[in-house]
């Protein structure tokens, strides 16, 4: 190599070591084989590979500005037992060494680590999940272990230092190529890669540091959730690997029908069924609230549990009335929805003589009798009219 190896990698003789670095960067992106296969780029980057080498190691860039062989008689320095990293490479093309961590690799991996998040499902009743509940519930999960306190070693010893890796957590392979010898890192085998290794285990966690246990946590579910709601418990999850920090704990909320409220968001719906004659006549209902759930719980009594509707004279079936502020509270303090009464007429399956005849009196009254094939003349006014506008309005 004849030319100037500053030259090379076109930096003056007094850059720095970053300097340097970001030139061989550069120019391996550009003349790297597997990006330009072509003979005379392939001999280019040997040249600026060994440039590099040069220059980045500290001993051999003042044997090289002294005017002395800083190669010591053969490429790569096979002969004083040197290397070319492939950390060098690797770091031209991602802008890092080959381990990820600093210029030496990994390094050990902490035996410590956060455990993994945990989710049970909770099934609730419809006042609960309006109102808000507080539940004891059992979960398994993975918990410190109590005799080695997470540290995974028997009680009166302790993780020792890797004789394999020296504590780093890696060793470096050696392979000849082109480039000449291209030093990899990986995982030391002996210990995993956490630089040190356990002689004695915990017998009660087989040197986990964790173990499964059932506990009772007692979690309170916020008033206006539905299903599908998530109620996150910090740090109630698995704990990690080596007695590491726990997880969280999610709880999905599913709420079971009622038998008398539907919900809709924040809303609820009901139906309330009346008799013909009270829909004509007119009526006052009393109509159960959502809170007389809690108190057939054994909650507080002074709640109120039930309202009275007026059904005015002629009401049809389906007419509905809003009850403003009736529904479910909304989470996180939104306002509280609208309870909506659909109104259902009730028309009599068996009617006795007497009955009969009072109903035919009155349809003659109204002109509403029947023919004597069976059908009905209809007046203006008629249900026909009613639905015409509604759908008009």
């Amino acid at each position: 190599m004849s030319q100037d190896l500053y030259e090379l990698l076109g930096v003056s003789r007094d850059a720095d070591a970053d300097a340097i670095k970001k030139a061989y960067r550069r120019l391996a992106r550009q003349l790297h084989p597997d990006v330009n296969p072509d003979p005379e780029t392939q001999e280019k980057f040997k040249e600026v590979s060994r440039a590099y080498e040069v220059l980045s190691d500290p001993q051999k860039r003042a044997a090289y500005d002294r005017g002395g062989d800083p190669f010591g008689g053969g490429f790569g320095g096979a002969g004083q037992g040197q290397g070319f990293s492939f950390t060098d490479i690797m770091d031209a093309f991602f802008g890092g060494g080959a381990g990820g961590q600093g210029q030496g690799g990994r390094g050990p991996r902490p035996r410590q680590r956060r455990g993994q998040d945990a989710l049970i499902r909770l099934d609730i009743e419809l006042a609960e999940a309006a109102f808000g509940v507080t539940r004891e519930l059992k979960v398994d999960t993975a918990v410190v272990c109590e005799t080695c306190e997470g540290d995974g070693s028997a009680p009166g010893s302790s993780p020792q230092t890797c004789g394999t890796c020296r504590g780093a957590g890696e060793v470096a392979h050696v392979q000849r190529s082109f480039l000449g010898e291209i030093r990899t890192l990986r995982p030391c085998a002996a210990c995993r890669g956490f630089g040190s290794i356990i002689p004695d285990p915990c017998r009660t966690c087989s040197g986990e540091g964790r173990v499964r246990s059932r506990r009772n946590l007692t979690i309170k579910i916020p008033a206006g959730v539905d299903t599908g709601t998530r109620v996150q418990l910090t740090g109630q999850g698995e704990v990690g690997p080596g007695g590491g920090p726990a997880g969280d704990l999610y709880v999905e909320i599913r709420v079971a029908e009622h038998e008398f409220f539907v919900r809709d968001g924040n809303d609820l719906h009901c139906v309330v069924t009346v008799p013909m004659t009270a829909a004509a006549l007119g009526a006052s209902i009393t109509l159960p609230l959502l809170e007389a759930d809690l108190v057939e719980d054994g909650a507080d009594s002074d709640l109120e549990t039930q309202t009275r509707i007026d059904v005015k004279p002629g009401t049809q079936s389906g007419a509905e009335q809003v009850l403003r502020g009736r529904g479910v509270p909304g989470l996180r303090g939104a306002a509280r929805g609208d309870l909506v009464v659909t109104v259902a007429v009730e028309t009599p399956q068996k009617l006795d003589s007497r009955q009969e005849a009072l109903l035919r009196e009155l349809a003659e009254l109204r002109g509403e009798q029947q023919a004597d094939d069976g059908s009905v003349q209809m007046r203006r006014g008629s249900f026909f009219d009613r639905l015409r506008d509604k759908f008009n309005h």
